[in-house]
């Protein structure tokens, strides 16, 4: 059994606003990459200091900020961006 994704409405948001081609990237990545994945923790990089709890996942210039939930089987993206103020 394999973890499900959900979005925030702030990542679902920022996600409309950017171009279609960024936006398809990032989602083929989270379809590839995390949904019915059995270890989120394998590819992702844990945060620290402000952002502690928090995974992080690299799509080119953009990041993928998460929150990972083992006893719900839950993976909640919380925010999308560009790397350049997505920490801020």
């Amino acid at each position: 059994m394999g973890y499900k994704v959900e979005f925030s409405d702030i990542a679902l948001k920022k996600l409309k606003k950017m171009d279609k081609y960024q936006a398809s990237l990032l989602m083929g990545y989270i379809k590839k990459n995390l949904v019915d994945c059995d270890d989120p923790r394998k590819i992702g990089k844990a945060l620290v200091a402000n952002h502690k709890g928090k995974w992080r996942y690299r799509v080119g210039d953009y990041r993928i900020l998460a929150l990972i939930e083992d006893e719900k089987i839950l993976i909640t993206v919380i925010d999308i961006g560009h790397r350049k103020d997505i920490y801020e």
